[in-house]
């Protein structure tokens, strides 16, 4: 096979061609062979943390300790469970089986899909490339990996390192621009994993369909955060920590489980946003702090939500933006226009709107006239709400009291569900997203009942109701000739 960059002028056939040879000949299968891949991968996140670290900062100006908790710390932790608890995972699962069938045994083998796309985002570009690397190498496949190209620095970090430490014959990296994705596409993939817009994730459908690629997808939304009256002052205090850590601290709100706008009582708000500013000023003490802005463009996108006369005459706090630096200040604004841009759009910025409502049970209303986000937050000591919130509400995930830690959660899916994707990973989920549940039933040929064939007749569709009614007395009887 010729090199990633002869593929890419060819247009990426003989790469795909290659992996599926390799996948064919079963090198991906055995499971020494995935230990070993995981092994390497938490390998290489403690050799290269360093290196790691430098690139977040150059195309996201994140701080080390950030980008340690975020993408380095959270990973390994997750490909260390993998590790653990993958022999567990990749072994056949016992099922029923009726005493009709008997003798027979039935069991669910997951077995890999083959060859695999991931398609990662430039906001957690480590994190979103390796956690679902892992899942995939996790279930036996053959993969293909193609970075973000607006976080370039990390992009060729990527390309040049995984090769050294992965099998690079069941391993690639492709790096380049939306028309690199689009020749990727043009082939015919096992399951494809796309992380990003959802413009982007129309596309990649489309073109998924042609091959009837199995797809999902994890996209934007408006993750909204409802915050209820609490009864102490140090219950609001940790709830504002976790709702700047939420929404400033990840990425600078870059993130597509920052909360994006929050709900709030009339009567509490003035109270909550003074214990925001107060807040922010003692978390923020240097700028370097906060991560900046992606680019020119979204900087630009974020300054004309703020330049709209109805949203700026909003703003309570902050609202600074510098060009030079695309940097934004952390902003809190007081009830925006709802059909103002930043209350429709997927803000994706330190931009933060709170919305008040007479009564906090009001939120629930407003949250279901709206599609479906990819995580909703509360902040409550009421059970009753936090009832109505899980039943009565539909996002990818919720959580009470804290917020984005649930990504970090090994145990529980990370997904959306309509608008803010379809498709769920992490932890065991990474596995079975990029494993194919096979059913098995081994029967003999001892017992043969031929009430199951034509010619048919009354008394063959007794029996046949006996069994589907797990009736065996009856059926026993029947078989004997007896009648009850």
């Amino acid at each position: 096979m010729g090199s990633v960059a002869e593929e890419r002028a060819l247009g990426y056939g003989g790469l795909v061609s290659d992996l599926r040879d390799v996948y064919e000949s079963g090198r991906t299968r055995d499971l020494e062979w995935r230990q070993s891949q995981l092994k390497e991968l938490v390998r290489l996140l403690r050799e290269k943390e360093e290196e790691i670290f430098d690139v977040l900062r150059e195309d996201l100006g994140k701080h080390r300790g950030e980008s340690f908790r975020d993408e380095v710390g959270v990973l390994a932790k997750s490909v260390e469970d993998k590790l653990q608890n993958l022999k567990k995972w990749a072994a056949p699962e016992k099922a029923d089986t009726p005493l009709v069938a008997f003798p027979a045994t039935a069991f669910v083998v997951p077995e890999p899909l083959g060859v695999v796309l991931i398609f990662s985002c430039w906001n957690l570009p480590i994190g979103l490339v390796l956690e679902p690397l892992s899942g995939a190498l996790a279930a036996g496949n053959a993969v293909v990996v193609k970075p973000s190209e607006l976080a370039p620095s990390t992009a060729a970090f990527l390309a040049a390192t995984i090769p050294k430490y992965l099998d690079s014959k069941a391993v690639k990296v492709v790096e380049g621009g939306p028309e690199v994705g689009e020749k990727l596409m043009e082939h015919r993939w096992d399951k494809v994993l796309f992380t990003g817009s959802s413009r982007v994730g129309r596309t990649i459908m489309t073109k998924a369909a042609k091959h009837l690629t199995p797809v999902a997808l994890e996209l934007g939304s408006k993750c909204p955060c409802i915050v209820d009256w609490l009864d102490s002052n140090r219950d609001s205090q940790v709830a504002v920590n976790r709702i700047i850590g939420a929404k400033w601290s990840t990425c600078a709100g870059q993130a597509c489980i920052a909360i994006d706008y929050m709900l709030v009582e009339e009567e509490f708000a003035p109270i909550l946003i003074e214990l925001l500013k107060s807040t922010l000023k003692r978390f923020f003490t240097k700028p370097e702090y906060m991560a900046r802005i992606l680019n020119k463009q979204h900087f630009q996108r974020l300054s004309d939500l703020l330049e709209d006369p109805r949203v700026a005459s909003s703003v309570v706090h902050g609202g600074y933006y510098d060009p030079k630096t695309l940097s934004v200040e952390p902003t809190i604004l007081l009830n925006p226009p709802l059909d103002s841009d930043i209350m429709t759009e997927e803000i994706f910025g330190p931009l933060l709107p709170i919305i008040t409502v007479k009564k906090i049970e009001d939120s629930i209303t407003f949250l279901k006239s709206k599609a479906k986000p990819l995580a909703i937050y509360a902040f409550t000591r009421n059970e009753k709400l936090k009832r109505r919130i899980i039943d009565e509400t539909s996002s990818g995930s919720v959580t009470f009291n804290d917020a984005i830690v649930q990504y970090g959660l090994d145990s529980i899916p990370f997904g959306g569900v309509g608008h803010s994707g379809f498709g769920q990973y992490h932890g065991k989920y990474s596995f079975e997203m990029f494993s194919h549940k096979k059913a098995v039933l081994k029967r003999s040929f001892l017992i043969e009942f031929m009430f199951r064939y034509p010619p048919w007749d009354d008394s063959k569709i007794g029996m046949l109701r006996h069994v589907f009614r797990f009736d065996y007395v009856n059926l026993f009887l029947a078989l004997l000739g007896v009648r009850r």
